[in-house]
């Protein structure tokens, strides 16, 4: 299959990734940056024939629109752990593989909820608006807030 000057596969990316990965990329494949394109669907039809693979996230993927201009596609890559952007039923008739990066935010995301978790009992954000508001010099000091292990949902669990 048809590659660039360099013998690289060329790669459309469908958005702007984060500049290392792009970095990185660019390093491996010829990359197609397919958000620089004025009209992307004459980007991707002049480029066809070139390009044998796509990156995208879960919302700009590979439609069956997308997939039916990419004669030539070999594979999907997605930087998400879901599917959704991408027409699988499509992808598995033309033989295309289909990847993404399950797990990936798994620890952020439960960080993320133990830090919703704490915000939420010591009432941080009130405490926030509070203080930005002036009310402390008005009505003295904010109220005091739970530990979570204090609570009565938590004392039954811990």
């Amino acid at each position: 299959m048809a590659g660039d000057p360099e013998g690289k596969p060329v790669v459309v990316a469908t958005l702007p990734f984060f500049q290392p990965l792009i970095d990185v990329m660019e390093s491996k494949f010829a990359l197609l940056k397919l958000w620089e394109a004025d009209d992307k669907t004459a980007f991707l039809k002049e480029n066809a024939d070139k390009i044998r693979g796509l990156a995208g996230n879960a919302t700009v993927g590979a439609s069956a629109e997308v997939i039916d201009v990419l004669t030539n596609l070999e594979i999907v890559s997605l930087y998400s752990v879901g599917f959704d952007s991408v027409d699988l039923v499509k992808c598995r008739e033309r033989g295309i593989v289909v990847t993404n990066t399950p797990g990936v935010l798994t620890d952020e995301t439960a960080d993320l909820a133990f830090a919703l978790v704490l915000a939420t009992m010591r009432r941080v954000c009130a405490a926030d608006r509070y203080v930005r508001e002036g009310l402390w010099a008005l009505k003295g000091d904010f109220p005091l807030s739970y530990k979570v292990v204090q609570t009565p949902l938590c004392t039954d669990i811990l």
